[in-house]
């Protein structure tokens, strides 16, 4: 399909050419008898006749050259490009290191302080450790993480309540054990509730030793029951991504892929799926041993759970959705991976930044090194790092953040876990600009 200014091209071609065959037309041969005797009458009306022959034959083209023009400016799917109408694999980058912490990244928290939540705690559920609040988009409801007497440390279960403090109902049935607390989150409209769970690990009696004698037991008396009556719900010893509506109801689980572990899961901003990493567990238990963070495999879940792989390769960065949804950024080691997200036949494209972030950390270091011990810059002292070495700074990419189309940011760090803290060294930031414009519609 030809593009608006090749339409224009030709045409203005063809209108030149009309032009110049109009001033070539041919001229009025008159009779020889008209030109024997002189018949002016004879020559002017034949030239009247030539001469609107050849004004019509001009008025026709340039209608027809007028209309082209009305019929490409006119047309509908003429416009400037945006980023879902183009695929990953025809994006152009450019590629800025080195920036400072950018004011478009959100920074993690711990969710909002619900005050007359905490009350409610303080007050009616002492027994029970708050962690968490998390509001609806709506700013009605919240959901609850809280910890029990009988639960394992890393485990959790999640209530709701109303904004104002009071409870409304349990989310999570006493057979579920919901991980990892930074992936609860409410769809961005609010609708849905997704959380990360796996079996719970009911607690098994004490063998009662040989020989002892076991007191009598009481009397039984009627109770009355205050847990609420869950549906059966399907568990599974790993951990799979569980969702239901905005209420508590119709609970089930989204993954069901027993013997991988989902360890993190984002909504896309417009509700249509999720981006998740996940791993086998296996692959878990050997990161563990090597105090490393986990580390998973990208695909996109659909609200009917069929998945789409998007990569084979371990990344231990989180992915991170386009603002429009149209699109999936993730990262392995030094290189930055754009998946389309939004379209029956998706590409992907592998933006390589090893010699580039390579380049800048002798550039990172060079400058560090030109600065003496009161903060001033001593360039006289500065040494270039061989060609051949790696720079210490250079360190694979640990974090994405993609706030506007155009801007897609990227941390690089070296990270050690140590059994209760992790520790990070040479947090850089970097951006990659995202240019749509530089790819075709068709």
């Amino acid at each position: 399909m030809l593009t608006f200014g090749e339409y224009i091209f030709i045409i203005a071609k063809s209108r030149q050419k009309a032009l110049i065959e109009l001033t070539k037309f041919p001229s009025a041969k008159l009779s020889s008898e008209s030109r024997k005797y002189g018949n002016a009458k004879h020559g002017r009306r034949r030239r009247t006749v030539l001469t609107t022959k050849k004004s019509s034959r001009f008025l026709l083209v340039l209608a027809l050259l007028t209309a082209s023009c009305s019929s490409i400016i006119d047309r509908r799917d003429v416009r400037p490009l945006v980023l879902r109408d183009v695929p990953a694999q025809r994006l152009a980058y450019r590629f800025e290191p080195d920036i400072k912490v950018p004011d478009d990244v959100k920074v993690d928290d711990a969710g909002d302080k619900i005050e007359a939540i905490q009350i409610d705690f303080n007050t009616r559920r002492q027994n029970d450790a708050l962690l968490r609040t998390l509001r609806s988009p709506d700013g009605q409801r919240a959901l609850v993480l809280y910890g029990t007497e009988d639960q394992p440390s890393p485990a959790f279960s999640i209530d709701i309540y109303s904004s104002d403090g009071n409870f409304l109902r349990n989310l999570t049935p006493p057979d579920v054990s919901c991980v990892f607390p930074e992936t609860v989150a409410w769809s961005p409209d609010g609708n849905f509730i997704t959380f990360i769970a796996h079996r719970g690990v009911k607690p098994t009696p004490t063998p009662t030793p040989p020989g002892a004698t076991l007191p009598e037991a009481p009397e039984a008396s009627p109770l009355p029951s205050v847990a609420p009556a869950f549906p059966s719900v399907a568990t599974y010893t790993t951990e799979q991504i569980y969702i239901c509506n905005r209420d508590g109801y119709d609970l089930k689980p989204l993954t069901t892929r027993e013997g991988l572990i989902y360890f993190y899961s984002s909504w896309a901003p417009d509700n249509h799926s999720l981006v998740a990493l996940a791993c086998r567990e296996s692959e878990w238990d050997a990161r563990e041993k090597e105090y490393k963070l986990p580390a998973g495999r990208p695909r996109l879940i659909n609200l009917d759970g069929s998945e789409r792989l998007l990569s084979d390769e371990l990344s231990n960065a989180l992915p991170a959705w386009s603002p429009d949804s149209s699109k999936v950024a993730a990262a392995f080691d030094a290189d930055v991976m754009i998946y389309d997200a939004a379209t029956t036949k998706p590409t992907q494209a592998r933006i390589r930044l090893r010699d580039a972030l390579i380049a800048a950390s002798r550039v990172y270091e060079v400058k560090n090194s030109a600065r003496d011990k009161t903060g001033h810059a001593n360039a006289s002292k500065a040494e270039p790092a061989s060609q051949s070495s790696i720079p210490a700074s250079f360190n694979p990419i640990v974090r994405l953040a993609w706030p506007v189309p155009e801007k897609l940011f990227m941390q690089t760090a070296y990270v050690r876990l140590l059994p209760n803290d992790s520790i990070s060294t040479f947090q850089r930031w970097h951006l990659l600009f995202i240019s749509p414009q530089a790819a075709a519609l068709k």
